[in-house]
């Protein structure tokens, strides 16, 4: 099966579920177009609290649809865009990149992978027990990060619904993804 975008979703506000869109267009150094959430530097809320001249390792979210399936056999109603993601993914197991990987997505958009969404409780307010359910620990106690990853675009491009992902991994030693 090739892996593919599943959906695009954004929002020009500080909301925590994003519509979904017939496309979203990446802009190069940026993130997407008319996303809250693009620019250079820092635009989530409690990292411009922080320090707002941080450079924005968060430009685009992108979560695996197997996730939203995961979730939803554990009784949770979610779907594409709900978690706030800007792409949602199928067939590329996201959390298993290392970091500096090049997601090729569609004809020209590319995006380089920077590390794991650390959840915020906002996941809360879509469904209580939704923000434990995307950190749960594994057999030696330590918390497994699910809430998808972020990137930061590399060259931009128009991506939608159906376009295939071609992976990139970067050159060894590999780095495991880290919360940013």
């Amino acid at each position: 099966m090739a892996s593919i975008v599943t959906a695009v979703s954004s929002t020009p506000t500080h909301t925590m579920s994003k519509p979904n869109r017939e496309s979203i267009t990446l802009l190069e150094g940026i993130g997407v177009e008319g996303d809250v959430h693009g620019g250079e530097t820092v635009k989530h809320r409690s990292r411009v609290e922080r320090d707002a001249t941080q450079p924005n390792l968060r430009q685009v979210h992108l979560i695996h649809a197997e996730l939203h399936e995961e979730l939803r056999a554990a009784g949770f109603a979610v779907s594409a865009g709900q978690m706030g993601e800007n792409v949602t993914t199928r067939g590329v197991d996201l959390l298993s990149l290392p970091t500096g990987t090049r997601l090729h997505l569609g004809d020209a958009a590319v995006v380089e992978v920077t590390g794991l969404r650390n959840p915020c409780r906002q996941l809360e307010g879509i469904q209580a027990g939704l923000m434990a359910a995307c950190m749960p620990r594994d057999d030696d106690g330590n918390v497994v990060r699910k809430a998808g990853i972020m990137a930061v675009v590399r060259t931009g491009g128009d991506i939608r619904p159906g376009d295939v992902i071609r992976v990139e991994l970067p050159p060894e030693p590999h780095q495991p993804l880290a919360p940013v």
